[in-house]
């Protein structure tokens, strides 16, 4: 491929979404003058979309790397389908599914990989400490051999583990808390970052990420003929609705989308912080709304603490006129078989749970019969691998973990076979198509 055809041509920046300074000479999550969140802002005067068939190229100018080397090269649109037999009985003419389980870890997590690898090399990071229920970080290790140069630090609870599914790397540290909950791997993430002057990833707060993550939308915005009222996803920080949206705000500025959809985003009633302060119009995470054990059928949307995201995400749903729900383990297992039965979709139950949230707000008369509503069946099923002699059990340590016990992969050299720097941008050799 001609790699003219890869550079970018509309500048990019992070910067603090309050005081607006710009945070360019490195990696930020939050703003280090007042400690806001950091975003991406485009230049969207000078976006053009090229004639690719591959999502990454086609949408670079949107999405916040310089060099699309560092991106997959063969990845091509997941399907978008009209859902007519799903839609009829829900009493709906307009249902669609972004079909994102055909992706190669099965969720909708490896388009963030893609972009916040690359977004992290490119902001000078080689090392990071990240924690997960399973699908971001299977997701990074299926991709982080893209760049021989990072070297990540995986963060489980023991209960979390089987979800994984990492290949031996020494680009890759399996690190099991023995009894600890989700909350506790982020919390030992990012305590461990802080201890060897590494980059905590952030999650929600690492802006590649929630970049990556506006590729659904950027791909069903072309697939779905007529304007999208509605965009539902299971949400445990919301990360991907949040990317969802920022992309549907900047399409609409270029005058290539009608609107912004309204907010569905839907939890397990038996881990739902989000929806407890949303139903009672509170601003911000309450102590009683944390829930800290939790439990269900879908691991991927069970974060029982997400106060910092709330904010954030309570915003946009206010802003698109949406809502925040919960679902029962009944109705998410009956959605689920709904999709196998009538779409011939297998999908997890974080995706069957958006799907059961459609059903509850049609019957409820939140989303009416000709609406045209996008759900994101955001994973499928996937095997995980097994821990091995690699892994590493950490136990508790007094309040905290024995993290002075962690090591870095054998064998791993972070001045081994960098890739060459970042070119600077070349604007006389920028093509579009």
């Amino acid at each position: 491929m001609n790699n003219s055809l890869q550079r970018r041509r509309a500048p990019f920046r992070t910067e603090c979404i309050q005081c607006h300074k710009q945070l360019t000479d490195s990696f930020y999550s939050f703003c280090p003058d007042c400690g806001a969140m950091s975003d991406v802002i485009y230049d969207l005067a000078a976006v053009e979309l090229r004639d690719s068939p591959n999502p990454y190229h086609r949408f670079i100018d949107l999405l916040p790397v310089r060099d699309s080397a560092l991106l997959p090269h063969d990845a091509r649109y997941t399907p978008t389908v009209h859902a007519e037999r799903l839609g009829a009985k829900l009493g709906m003419s307009n249902l669609y599914l972004k079909n994102e389980t055909v992706l190669p870890t099965s969720t909708t997590k490896d388009r963030m990989a893609a972009i916040s690898l690359a977004y992290l090399y490119e902001c000078g990071v080689r090392q990071f400490a990240t924690s997960s229920t399973g699908n971001s970080s299977t997701a990074y290790a299926a991709a982080i051999a893209r760049i021989p140069a990072l070297l990540m630090y995986v963060f489980t609870a023991a209960s979390f583990r089987e979800r994984l599914a990492l290949p031996s790397s020494s680009q890759i540290a399996d690190i099991v808390l023995n009894d600890g909950s989700f909350v506790d791997a982020s919390a030992a993430a990012a305590d461990f970052a802080r201890m060897h002057g590494i980059v905590p990833e952030a999650g929600f707060f690492n802006p590649g990420r929630r970049e990556g993550l506006k590729l659904a939308w950027l791909e069903a915005s072309e697939q779905v003929a007529a304007p999208i009222d509605w965009y539902v996803q299971a949400v445990s920080s919301a990360m991907g609705m949040y990317g969802v949206y920022k992309a549907a705000s900047e399409l609409r500025t270029l005058g290539l989308a009608g609107g912004v959809p309204r907010l569905l985003g839907v939890q397990q009633d038996s881990c739902a912080p989000m929806v407890t302060a949303w139903s009672d119009r509170s601003g911000h995470i309450r102590p009683s709304d944390v829930v800290q054990r939790p439990a269900g059928i879908a691991p991927e949307i069970l974060r029982g603490d997400p106060t910092r995201a709330y904010p954030e995400v309570r915003r946009i749903v206010i802003e698109s006129n949406g809502t925040l729900m919960t679902v029962c383990e009944a109705e998410i297992r009956e959605a689920r078989r709904w999709v196998g039965e009538l779409e011939n979709i297998r999908v997890g139950f974080a995706a069957a749970a958006a799907v059961a949230g459609v059903a509850k707000a049609r019957r409820r008369g939140d989303i009416a019969r000709d609406e045209t509503v996008l759900v994101n069946l955001t994973g499928g099923y996937r095997v995980g691998t097994p821990a091995t002699e690699a892994t590493q059990w950490v136990d508790r340590m007094g309040s905290g973990w024995n993290l002075a016990s962690v090591r870095a992969p054998q064998r791993f050299d972070v001045k081994a076979a960098p890739l060459p720097p970042v070119a600077p941008l070349d604007r006389t050799r920028v093509l579009i198509k």
